[in-house]
């Protein structure tokens, strides 16, 4: 069921890399993403930094959260879905938690390497990489996700490339990925209007093994 109000305010958290990035929808349907380079200072920034960006929108005009759920920084991630959480609770508002390899590939829709489906490749631990496959939605509200999240070594995602034929080389996540918390909102809203509205208890961090940086 599509659910669609014009006025619908949501605020989207990035704190899965060495920057904080964070989404607040506008009345027009428009985005207000802004970015902040925090690198190991983000649990000392965060707090002022969110209380400062929501206004003049006062906490009570916000109706779901959504937020980077990983891979990523361990303690970034912890941080930026330990506060999605608390935020959900107390205000009773939806929590929409999206893969940062799913934001990634969905800020990088329209690049012309990639006609249906979208590689994602972010560096792990240990030799290992993040892996995910990703198709865009035909109405183009979304993607599907082929292949999850997943860990491995880099020869099996080669050949996992190759054995679905996919040739083109996996868009590589970098380190400063702020900016796509517009699309870890716009991929809530999304579901926002098929009417989702999922509990912040349903909201679970994927740390996968050891991160990028801790």
């Amino acid at each position: 069921m599509m659910v669609s109000d014009s006025c619908t305010r949501g605020l989207g958290l990035h704190t899965t890399s060495t920057q904080l990035g964070l989404s607040l929808s506008r009345q027009d349907r428009k985005k207000n993403t802004k970015v902040w380079n925090v690198n190991r200072q983000l649990s000392s920034r965060f707090h002022k930094i969110l209380q400062e960006f929501i206004q003049p929108q006062e906490w009570k005009d916000i109706n779901f959260v959504a937020v980077a759920k990983g891979p990523g920084s361990f303690t970034g991630t912890r941080i930026g879905m330990t506060a999605a959480r608390t935020i959900a609770q107390q205000l009773e508002i939806p929590l929409f938690s999206i893969s940062t390899l799913a934001a990634f590939a969905w800020f990088h829709k329209n690049d012309k390497l990639f006609k249906d489906f979208i590689a994602i490749q972010m560096k792990a631990s240990r030799g290992q990489i993040y892996g995910a496959v990703y198709e865009k939605k035909s109405k183009g509200n979304g993607l599907i996700t082929v292949i999850d999240d997943t860990v491995m070594e880099l020869d099996k995602w080669k050949k996992v490339l190759e054995d679905m034929n996919l040739f083109c080389e996996p868009l590589i996540v970098t380190s400063e990925i702020g900016v796509t918390a517009c699309s870890i909102l716009e991929l809530a809203e999304f579901d926002w209007e098929q009417g989702k509205r999922p509990h912040f208890s349903e909201s679970k961090p994927f740390y996968g093994y050891s991160s990028i940086t801790k």
